[in-house]
């Protein structure tokens, strides 16, 4: 495969698909009488998690939804952070919401993500929900991983019985992904491999790999001889780098893998923005679950 013969993927298409369907679901509960609540917890100052989250209050208000928010400062106790999940908990007017990581204190991640009550967590990433998604079972689906699988899907990329690879095993994209791809359902029932930077020859899965998905989060760990020409190339991975106030958006997946993929995610404009729309999924799949059927 040359560049000129490359498939691109961008993930506007597929957002477009699944936030028409949620303003739908959106409405038809507040036909009911029922307004559906994203709410969001930040802690602390960082510059791409303050854009995220003001991204995902932007496109639930678009979408009928109403939003709430906390605003933590960077030193904010454990106690007082738990004490804003408590609150969301207890909020019948919020029916999903997430605490946006990283954290300023990484230690207090594990007992926040637990506190989350598991039917309001619209991340997916309570592990309840990891559990039920191992399972096989009803829940919310992490946002990143169901957006992959939604772009494969709306691209037509044939999943079950092919050979996938991830690169990386993080507890927010890789490891739930690789879970996601191997269920026997719609969009799955593949055969994934799972390596990682504790993997020496990663090159030797990677070439194998009928889809290939860069979800580590180290920039350019997937490079082009990494490939098998005519694959499916899809980065989920990616990071920042360069100053607080100018950071430089940093991808998985080296950009020359276009000259040797079938089909590829772009640069900019790939999986991350399913993410919000997958969030806003959840969020409605929530709300229908607390609230069934018609008054």
């Amino acid at each position: 495969m040359g560049k000129s013969d490359v498939i691109f993927m961008p993930g506007a298409p597929v957002a477009d698909a699944v936030l028409a369907d949620v303003a739908v679901r959106v409405a038809e509960l507040r036909s009911r009488g029922k307004t559906v609540g994203l709410g969001t917890v930040l802690v602390g100052d960082d510059g791409p998690s303050a854009r995220y989250v003001a991204k995902k209050h932007q496109t639930s208000e678009q979408h009928g939804m109403t939003s709430h928010h906390a605003d933590l400062p960077a030193d904010a106790s454990l106690q007082q952070i738990l004490d804003v999940v408590h609150r969301f908990n207890d909020d019948p007017a919020v029916d999903g919401y997430l605490v946006q990581t990283p954290f300023p204190n990484r230690d207090f991640e594990g007992p926040v993500l637990e506190a989350i009550d598991p039917d309001k967590d619209a991340d997916g990433m309570h592990p309840t929900n990891i559990g039920r998604l191992a399972h096989g079972l009803p829940g919310p689906v992490p946002c990143t991983p169901a957006g992959i699988v939604a772009m494969l899907q709306h691209y037509a990329i044939p999943v079950e019985g092919r050979h996938v690879v991830v690169v990386g095993r993080g507890p927010t994209l890789g490891r739930p992904l690789s879970l996601l791809l191997s269920l026997k359902r719609p969009g799955g029932n593949a055969a994934v491999t799972t390596v990682h930077t504790g993997v020496p020859n990663i090159a030797d899965y990677t070439r194998q790999a009928d889809i290939l998905i860069g979800a580590a989060g180290v920039p350019g760990i997937i490079q082009p001889d990494m490939v098998r020409p005519g694959s499916v190339v899809i980065n989920g991975g990616l990071s920042f780098r360069g100053r607080a106030d100018k950071p430089i958006l940093m991808p998985d997946v080296d950009e020359a893998c276009e000259e040797v993929a079938g089909w590829i995610t772009p640069r900019l404009g790939g999986v991350g923005v399913t993410t919000v729309a997958m969030l806003l999924q959840n969020t409605v799949a929530l709300a229908e679950r607390r609230f069934p059927g018609t008054p």
